[in-house]
């Protein structure tokens, strides 16, 4: 009997999306384990240069130890700043409401004048559709599924710096044991792998911080200008939920637009922001995210939406956040394996540079036959 005989070509497909299919299955189960352990891991590669770097001055506990404190001071100011800015918003609370009535009301005159609804019509809908949104939910259902929400924010606030630690502390040994499981023939890929992988994820986290950082200051330049209350908050907050692809930039502009509606009188300031969201999204499409981010990340739009809307419908707003990376790690290893090539080459971006370069030709050959009519 000849085991060597070549694979059809519908097992090796079967094979290959059977065994994406399992992964994905096995990360949407053990999501509170392996959610935990990926950002820590995103987190060590992003720290690993500032660790290297102390580890040559001091010892590599005390050089783990500070980087992390480094960043975990950092984050606990960012949530700091959050949670005044939110305590802030609700002592503002009672007006913010009086002034959502005062829409409200503009709101249900118009309802009356387009399609003759009075008030109480109007509110008989609204009961009924927010019914069928609720469905068999109970409140206490609710406040159940809100206290396991806090409790798994407080379990993955405690495991990040203990996984980050533990990660940085022994990466030699997991990189020994991820290159040794290997056959020798196939061990210098394996490295290559790895390599790579830490300077795409390296290069796309600090890219998305330095974006982020320019991000919040146009975003809060154009706030300032429109002179809208809470500038600097919905500013780095719409920084913040832009690092989701395509779909952060949405839900900012959703909630930046709920929050001027509840604050001004004026309906143009809405407008405007939507106006100053439009542009610096615009700005950042096609300058910021090329020059910064993408320019590490060589993924196509359409994996990109693709593997963002797979993300959230496995793992929710995490699965969103590390879809990026992980498709870009994925790319690398379908890359460096023959059979899988062409599923990498599906992910990639090279169509881009390939339209390029007949563009540039044809620009090219036009510009001889315009010479030569010159010359002639």
């Amino acid at each position: 009997m000849q085991f060597d005989t070549p694979r059809p070509f519908l097992v090796k497909f079967s094979l290959v999306l059977f065994c994406i299919l399992a992964l994905g299955f096995i990360i949407w189960i053990g999501q509170d384990i392996i959610v935990p352990v990926a950002f820590s891991t995103l987190l060590a590669i992003l720290l690993l240069p500032l660790n290297n770097f102390l580890e040559k001055k001091i010892s590599r506990v005390w050089a783990i130890s500070l980087s992390l404190t480094i960043s975990l001071t950092l984050l606990s100011a960012l949530i700091y700043f959050f949670s005044t800015k939110i305590a802030g918003f609700i002592d503002d609370f009672p007006k913010i409401k009086s002034q959502l009535n005062l829409h409200l009301q503009t709101l249900q005159s118009w309802a009356y004048r387009q399609f003759h609804l009075t008030r109480v019509e109007q509110r008989k809908y609204i009961d009924e559709a927010t019914t069928q949104i609720q469905g068999n939910k109970t409140g206490s259902g609710f406040i159940g599924q809100t206290l396991i929400t806090i409790t798994n924010s407080i379990i993955f606030l405690i495991l990040l710096p203990i996984y980050t630690f533990l990660l940085l502390y022994y990466r030699a040994m997991i990189r020994k044991f991820l290159v040794s499981i290997f056959a020798e023939h196939h061990r210098q890929h394996v490295v290559a792998v790895i390599q790579e992988s830490k300077s795409i994820v390296q290069g796309y986290m600090g890219g998305l911080l330095i974006e982020m950082g320019i991000i919040t200051l146009i975003n809060y330049i154009g706030f300032l200008i429109i002179g809208i209350k809470y500038a600097f908050f919905l500013a780095l907050l719409s920084a913040i939920l832009n690092m989701i692809p395509y779909i952060g930039m949405l839900i900012a502009s959703i909630f930046c637009m709920l929050v001027t509606l509840t604050t001004s009188n004026n309906i143009s300031d809405i407008i405007w922001v939507l106006v100053v969201l439009v542009v610096v999204q615009f700005f950042d499409n096609n300058i910021i995210m090329p020059k910064i981010v993408s320019s590490k990340v060589k993924i196509n739009a359409l994996m990109t939406i693709f593997g963002v809307f797979v993300g959230g419908a496995i793992a929710g707003v995490s699965g969103m956040f590390l879809s990026i990376p992980a498709i870009a790690i994925i790319k690398v290893i379908f890359d460096r394996i023959e059979t899988l090539k062409p599923w990498g080459e599906i992910l990639g971006d090279d169509i881009t540079h390939i339209e390029r370069g007949k563009l540039l030709k044809k620009a090219k050959e036009r510009l001889k036959r315009r010479q030569k009519q010159i010359a002639k």
